[in-house]
């Protein structure tokens, strides 16, 4: 009886997400977003850098301050992820993503698509530029900070944000981003008074 229920099941789920994907010929062909194959890469190089030819690299070799090449990074960081906050203080997105957050307008019904799109993408190459931070870490011999929790969380945001914004694009997930970013913004401007 279960073997009957659980692939009707399944299947079920399959469809409910089938339906809630949404494809789009601009935002599908920007930028690493039309093919999983440039992010897969990505990844795989940084993981492959970080966890061996990294620290083989650094194995006898000094730590190396970096102290220029991370200012000039916090500061990066901040005011780009300033720029992707200022996305929510375009005009009337505060009340369209209050009333449609759970329930979008339909695409041509919605004069902000382009713009929420937008500002997505520019999150999703900020979690590729926070890759950095882990490449920082060995460089500086700082192989304390390089824990799995660390590698799990920088590998899974930029996969999941190019998912997302692949496959789910909507509005559902702006407040997390800009709350991100908004912490971002504080860690990197804190990272960028400290050094």
């Amino acid at each position: 009886m279960l073997y009957n229920i659980m692939p009707s099941f399944i299947q079920e789920k399959v469809d409910i997400m089938k339906s809630e994907m949404v494809e789009d010929d601009i935002v599908d062909n920007w930028f690493l977003m039309q093919y999983q194959w440039p992010v897969v890469t990505i990844l795989v190089f940084y993981l492959a850098f970080v966890l061996k030819i990294g620290p083989d690299l650094m194995r006898d070799r000094k730590a190396m301050s970096l102290k220029y090449v991370m200012l000039a990074y916090n500061l990066f960081q901040t005011l780009f992820n300033a720029y992707i906050v200022s996305f929510i203080f375009i005009p009337g997105s505060f009340s369209y993503l209050y009333t449609h957050s759970c329930v979008p307008l339909p695409r041509q019904h919605n004069p902000l698509w382009m713009r929420l799109n937008e500002a997505a993408w520019y999150y999703y190459i900020s979690k590729i530029v926070d890759l950095l931070d882990t490449i920082f870490f060995v460089l500086r011999k700082k192989h304390s900070h390089v824990s799995f929790l660390h590698l799990y969380h920088h590998t899974a945001m930029v996969y999941m944000c190019w998912g997302y914004l692949r496959y789910f694009k909507g509005e559902q997930g702006v407040f997390q981003g800009v709350l991100n970013a908004v912490v971002h913004v504080v860690m990197y401007s804190y990272y960028f008074l400290a050094a």
